[in-house]
């Protein structure tokens, strides 16, 4: 890949802690067993406890729940912040370097469009961005 890909240079990106990628439309944050494991201990349930409490099966997959409003079970609105920030699943954890999102400089505009951080901060190296990228493909 190297030089070849368009964000070679790397990207800027600066958590802002705005909450925004936690809440708004619904959708799915993919949870594993180990993932499970360790959101439970964040909160001081048993991986069963937590499971039973703020997991959804979807298929053959399991996502975190979210409130009616799209919100993750886990975001925290009067603090607008992350319950279990600590242990957050490896799909927080890598965003916003997902495939989706920087496929193609277009693809990176619009995320930058939704996220306040995205274009700002420090740059994250292309090598960085790859390994977030490819974490979530497990």
């Amino acid at each position: 890949m190297g030089a070849n890909v368009w964000y070679h240079r790397g990207l800027r990106f600066q958590c802002t802690g705005c909450g925004d990628c936690c809440t708004g439309d619904p959708g799915y944050v993919w949870v594993t067993a180990e993932e499970i494991a360790a959101l439970a201990a964040q909160v001081g349930l048993s991986a069963a406890e937590f499971e039973a409490t703020y997991v959804r099966r979807v298929g053959l997959r399991k996502s975190l729940l979210e409130y009616e409003n799209g919100d993750c079970v886990m975001f925290d609105p009067e603090r607008r912040s992350c319950r279990v920030y600590e242990a957050r699943p490896r799909q927080c954890r890598t965003w916003p370097f997902w495939d989706s999102n920087v496929r193609t400089p277009e693809d990176w505009q619009q995320t930058c469009r939704h996220c306040p951080g995205c274009g700002q901060g420090p740059r994250v190296s292309m090598a960085e961005i790859q390994r977030r990228v490819r974490l979530l493909r497990i």
